[in-house]
């Protein structure tokens, strides 16, 4: 039997797949425009209780720059992606107030479930103080793109009910290829140096958005999971707690007494159709190669075992160094640590973006 991290990886082929699949489910494609917008002065959080400060984007590297708050430059804008109320994507987006003209490395910042792009300041701020453009959005039925505090989790349930969006993942993904439209446009920014890293859902979707080979350098945390290998293995039930309400109503549908793994297939193939198949790790993250990837988990975490990670590691160690760039990908377990982000993480993080993003 051919083992598995010998299958070849036709990475052009999963990449145009993923675009023509996401672009099949658009409303309906539109110019490229932007809007200013005003500040955001109370975020949507969708938390039952609202977030305190994060000790980990807190930890994040600064430079010491003085008069930092006046040099500070700060802009709120509305990108449209696609018709529809969902298509207006917000963005956040910190910089230095610099004289000069050179233009300069940028990075995504992409939040996790329920919180929005303001709850990453401290990580915009930090990498701006360093010579970046820090750009943070809001996904999905989250932050501006949301009436409530149950919006995302109605979105779920309409999604399996309906089978029209797919607001777990997918959506966003289609956000953030047009998003990299406008920051390749920006004479600020070296379209050759652009960065993209998130937390949990966040990092899925740096994962996913890494299908454009724009996204110079990926940075993952807590986010890369096997779907399949979850399903086969029996260790999917993390992951369905997280949004637990779309999988009580398919259970309820599909006539079950429990949440099993058939319920779970069903509901990832309706609401993110190829996610624990063509789309799943094992094809998806090779794909990336040879770009920069730097995948950081917790060695205990639930949601992304280790051990469905694997074959996909094996199949990405073979894809980087079939392209002699061995050193561009590494993965990272943090020993004792579940499903959160630590000062750690935001710290390797940071090195790798540093390593390949600024000018040495």
């Amino acid at each position: 039997m051919e083992k598995a991290e010998s299958i070849p990886i036709d990475a052009e082929k999963i990449r145009c797949e993923f675009f023509n699949f996401l672009r099949s489910k658009r409303s309906a494609e539109v110019p490229m425009t932007v809007e200013h917008a005003q500040p955001v002065l109370n975020p949507l959080y969708q938390d039952d209780k609202p977030p305190t400060n994060s000790e980990a984007m807190e930890s994040c590297p600064k430079a010491n720059v003085e008069n930092f708050k006046k040099l500070l430059k700060e802009e709120n804008l509305y990108l449209y992606t696609e018709a529809g109320e969902q298509g207006r994507l917000p963005l956040l987006i910190l910089s230095m107030k610099e004289s000069d003209k050179e233009n300069r490395p940028a990075v995504v910042f992409l939040h996790s479930t329920h919180k929005c792009k303001e709850w990453l300041r401290p990580l915009l701020e930090a990498y701006a103080s360093r010579g970046y453009i820090a750009i943070a959005i809001d996904s999905r039925y989250h932050g501006e793109r949301a009436s409530s505090k149950t919006t995302y989790r109605d979105a779920l349930v309409s999604s399996w009910k309906n089978g029209d969006t797919m607001p777990f993942i997918f959506d966003t993904a289609w956000d953030l290829i047009k998003l990299a439209d406008y920051l390749t446009q920006r004479e600020d920014i070296d379209p050759t140096r652009i960065g993209i890293t998130g937390e949990s859902l966040g990092g899925m979707h740096a994962w996913y958005a890494a299908a454009d080979t724009r996204y110079k350098v990926i940075v993952p945390i807590i986010g890369v999971q096997g779907f399949r290998w979850a399903i086969e293995n029996d260790e999917w039930q993390a992951r369905v707690d997280s949004i637990k309400a779309v999988f009580e109503e398919a259970r309820t549908d599909l006539g079950k007494s429990t949440i099993d793994k058939e319920v779970v297939e069903k509901v990832w193939d309706r609401i993110a159709p190829g996610l624990a198949s063509q789309f799943d790790s094992p094809y998806t993250i090779p794909a990336i190669a040879p770009r920069p990837l730097l995948i950081i988990n917790g060695a205990e975490d639930p949601r992304c075992p280790l051990a469905g990670l694997e074959i996909p590691k094996a199949r990405a160690r073979k894809a980087y160094a079939d392209a002699n760039s061995s050193d561009n990908f590494k993965v990272v377990a943090e020993p004792g640590i579940g499903h959160q982000m630590t000062p750690f993480m935001v710290k390797e993080a940071s090195d790798w973006l540093d390593k390949f993003l600024l000018k040495q």
